[in-house]
């Protein structure tokens, strides 16, 4: 039962829940190196990464640098990844984990072959259309997002599993030391966790004990650069590691998932253990596209990052970016309606693809896109309007499902050769803000359209009963003339991942940055509405050229966490997202 000083510190920390820290604490505890700079103006340092045999790209230290003892061991990259995903799930549990999804690529160079895996999270099969509706009526987002009615059977621990059956080198036991030692030892929080949860970047963090006694022992919010420990963690790891999958699916486990899903009593989810016991993780085949001399690969449904990214390449294909400044008002202009030609199609057509005739040949067709790509002139073009690509079912209504820029990405290349890009996520900052065993819950199911149907049609991305949300999470591959890897990149970032990672894949195949450079490249986003110009950087200098072209323009913070690998002549080259706390590494 909670105390009366539970709720007293409770009252306290909303009411200075506004107050931000960045400061990174000291102290002469011997756990706590000095991984993390200071914030400063909201960025970190960040220098181009060189190695020639081996890299890895993450979103924390710890993670990188555990990724990478896997490496030496001689671990494929997708042993490596299992490692760098658990110790994420850890230090970073604000933006992915066990309890949330994800999509990757993995590059088989002995082979030449390339194959995307589905780990998104799927609706319970005793959800419908009306999930998030009461009275006949959509909910507030707000008050969707936490317990139990958002959150989808998690799918990341399949679908790691499913990959390191095909490529795995190590034995899976052995991948999870690193986060176990972490969470029995003890980590340094981070600046960005540490402040995250200052600032209740979830309004909801703190409304369910587990999550509260964890984040806020005391009372108080953990703050940076304290050592935290995880035992609750340590032994779900433990479990997982000795069983496989089936200890996380089956068993206490997913009956303690389940429990807390359905006994979250102020938003209770409709989760039975048969939904978590027949979870799989899907192979599916990848998107590719040829962009002038290049080959570009991205996930496909349900993700519409893969095409939508393709899309906005394409319609670009012809103008002849090359000849303009990166950062210049020619280049943002062209990309914001790019941005929003490639968005109106995203929002009508893409959708799950098991569920909906999602034409994937279509969106990414060559002379659908010329034909788009003629729109595109000096002024802007104001809200666009969907195409019709071949194969669509034009009926398909569009409607707002919002997606939160919570989440991770890393990028790995092992001393094979082999490459593997994975994009993991619980949607909002913590999630559900359910906690269990050590691990938060997702709220993917938010991702879906809260409407079922618009002006009297179907809504393409509406619940269905074990159907998996829309997502824009954009891991992706780029290979040479020669079909050799040539990049391997993606990004957080709610719905703006797409132009993140379209962008930095642009600076480097036109602009001839290299990776880190094409990662700290300012940002200039559109997804089909205003033009978005990155706060406190040489991008918001942009903003009156923009307006005189016709744009509608905001400069705000655009909190991107790219983390992207390079094959050169000269070897492998990495970079680290200085927006984040990241680190690319490698020998």
């Amino acid at each position: 039962m909670r105390t009366p000083t539970y709720h007293i510190n409770k009252f306290l920390l909303i009411l200075s829940s506004t107050i931000i820290s960045l400061s990174f604490i000291t102290s002469n505890v011997s756990a706590k190196e000095a991984r993390y700079p200071e914030f400063g103006n909201g960025r970190i340092p960040q220098v181009l990464a060189k190695a020639s045999e081996y890299m890895v790209s993450s979103a924390n230290p710890y993670a990188t640098e555990a990724g990478l003892r896997i490496l030496a061991k001689g671990g494929s990259a997708i042993d490596a990844a299992i490692t760098v995903q658990m110790v994420l799930n850890l230090v970073e549990p604000e933006s992915s984990g066990i309890g949330g999804g994800a999509f990757s690529l993995y590059w088989d160079k002995a082979n030449k072959k390339l194959t995307s895996y589905d780990g998104r999270e799927k609706a319970p099969m005793n959800a419908d259309g009306k999930l998030f509706q009461e009275n006949g009526k959509n909910m507030n987002w707000w008050e969707a997002l936490a317990g139990g009615r958002a959150v989808g059977v998690p799918g990341v621990v399949a679908m790691l599993e499913k990959t390191h059956k095909a490529y795995g080198k190590l034995p899976w036991a052995d991948l999870f030391e690193d986060a176990i030692t972490l969470a029995e030892d003890g980590f340094e929080i981070s600046p960005k966790l540490g402040a995250s949860i200052l600032n209740k970047t979830n309004p909801a963090l703190g409304r369910y004990e587990e999550t509260w006694e964890y984040f806020f022992p005391d009372g108080e919010p953990i703050a940076a650069g304290t050592i935290q420990t995880n035992p609750d963690f340590a032994m779900t790891l433990r479990r997982i590691a000795l069983l496989g999958s089936k200890g996380f699916y089956k068993g206490q486990i997913a009956i303690d998932i389940v429990d807390a899903v359905n006994e979250a009593t102020d938003n209770p989810g409709l989760m039975t253990v048969a939904d978590m016991a027949n979870y799989e993780a899907i192979e599916r085949p990848p998107v590719c596209a040829m962009y002038k001399a290049y080959k570009v690969c991205g996930m496909g449904p349900p993700t519409s990052g893969g095409m939508t990214v393709i899309q906005i390449l394409k319609l670009l294909e012809d103008k002849n970016l090359a000849q303009y400044k990166p950062l210049s008002a020619e280049s943002a202009h062209l990309f914001a309606q790019a941005g929003k030609l490639a968005y109106a199609d995203r929002g009508k057509y893409m959708a799950d693809a098991d569920f909906v005739n999602v034409p994937v040949e279509g969106l990414i067709d060559a002379d659908y896109l010329k034909e788009r790509a003629k729109l595109i002139v000096d002024k802007d073009m104001g809200k666009a309007k969907a195409g019709t690509p071949p194969n669509a079912n034009a009926n398909w209504k569009d409607a707002k499902s919002p997606e939160q820029p919570s989440t991770t990405h890393f990028s790995i290349i092992d001393k094979e050769g082999n490459g593997f890009s994975m994009t993991s996520s619980i949607e909002m900052a913590f999630g559900s803000t359910v906690m269990v065993r050590g691990f938060l819950l997702n709220n993917q199911l938010t991702d879906f359209s809260f409407s079922e149907e618009k002006d009297g049609e179907l809504v393409a991305n509406r619940v269905q009963a074990g159907k998996r949300p829309r997502s824009s999470m954009s891991p992706f591959m780029v290979f040479d003339k020669d079909d050799n890897l040539m990049m391997v990149i993606g990004s957080p970032g709610g719905s703006r991942i797409i132009n993140y990672v379209a962008k930095t894949m642009l600076g480097v195949l036109e602009w001839n940055l290299n990776i880190q450079e094409a990662i700290s490249l300012p940002h200039f986003v559109n997804r089909n509405g205003g033009t978005d110009l990155e706060k406190d950087t040489d991008a918001a200098g942009l903003k009156e050229a923009l307006e005189a072209k016709g744009h509608k323009v905001s400069v705000r913070d655009l909190n991107s966490g790219l983390h992207g690998i390079v094959r050169t002549r000269e070897g492998l080259e990495g970079g680290a997202d200085p927006r984040r706390v990241g680190k690319a590494q490698g020998k």
